[in-house]
């Protein structure tokens, strides 16, 4: 088949890579020209702009975009939904919120323009293991671009979800649940890390990956993280969202349903990003006036990060506690 591709960051030239091996012509515009020329060596048909890009795709074009969510993503969709032609296909292959892609439907709709929403999962492994794929729009324009997701997808990795924002509503459920699993492995590691045992990190991932019920390829990646670097020096701590979590708590709240784990995960996230937390200062402050609670300075944090929070010793070997009853 013929396709399109517009943003070729990380996964969108993987992907652009990945159809070019299965027999798939593909067309690619970026904003850097230097990734398009890279592309051109490999096989793909270079553009110098949208314009370009559109015009050298036969009707009905198949475009599958692989931008930011914002301004840019809104300005390349506002300029197709006037320069397209009735019939052709636009998916959008980004993180994008679900609601928008209602508006972006009917936007297309409206000039006879089809518009699908695919929710992309396999990051910087997909070239080689595939991208899982979960779609979103209309089930007969889903049967036509079947061929490309069978492409881009390992086996049973893509699935029609339903209607105009399913797609994107999975993928951000997917990536509220993936907060939550990784918060999860952070909390975990950093127990072992304050205990008094010296454990190899990296042995204990591939452990719990040999038929443990935490296995997951998430903590394969933990394994080579920690090879890397056993205590991950010189990585901040400093968590960056894409923006699905933030999305999936707000529509647990919407729906009215209980999601602490995930919100936890995300609020962790926010609170990564604090040198040194104002709400910490607070309670610290509270907990000097209303018990006499010793106040401390920076300087003093670090003369005490042997001794734990708030100056209180780290918890002795199990077989030295003694059980004081539930």
């Amino acid at each position: 088949m013929e396709i399109g591709i517009v943003g070729l960051g990380r996964m969108g030239m993987n992907m652009a890579r990945r159809l070019i091996r299965a027999g798939h012509k593909v067309t690619v515009f970026n904003r850097t020209a230097q990734k398009v020329t890279d592309m051109v060596k490999e096989g793909a048909v270079g553009s110098d702009s949208l314009l370009d890009f559109i015009n050298k795709l036969k009707s009905p074009r198949i475009i599958w975009l692989m931008l930011p969510e914002g301004s840019v993503l809104e300005d390349h969709i506002n300029q197709l939904s006037r320069e397209l032609s009735m019939g052709d296909i636009v998916i959008d292959g980004g993180n994008s919120f679900f609601k928008d892609d209602l508006r972006r439907f009917e936007l297309f709709k409206a000039k006879g323009i089809h518009f699908m929403d695919a929710g992309v999962s396999g990051g910087m492994w997909g070239l080689k293991n595939g991208y899982c794929t979960m779609v979103g729009g209309e089930e007969k324009i889903f049967k036509t671009i079947e061929p490309i997701l069978q492409d881009l997808s390992p086996k049973d990795g893509y699935l029609y979800c339903g209607p105009s924002g399913a797609g994107h509503f999975l993928k951000m459920v997917h990536n509220g649940i993936e907060y939550g699993m990784m918060q999860a492995y952070g909390e975990g590691f950093e127990i072992l890390k304050a205990s008094p045992y010296q454990v190899d990190f990296q042995k204990v991932a591939h452990l719990w990956n040999q038929g443990s019920v935490v296995r997951s390829w998430l903590l394969e990646l933990a394994e080579e993280a920690f090879k890397e670097s056993p205590g991950l020096a010189g990585i901040s701590g400093y968590v960056e969202d894409s923006g699905e979590g933030r999305w999936t708590v707000q529509q647990a709240v919407e729906y009215g349903v209980a999601a602490p784990v995930i919100t936890a995960s995300l609020y962790q996230r926010f609170l990564s990003r604090q040198k040194d937390a104002f709400s910490n200062k607070v309670l610290s402050a509270l907990r000097n006036k209303f018990g006499g609670h010793a106040l401390f300075k920076n300087v003093d944090v670090k003369s005490e990060a042997s001794a734990g929070a708030g100056g209180v010793q780290p918890a002795k070997a199990e077989k030295d506690v003694k059980p004081k009853g539930l």
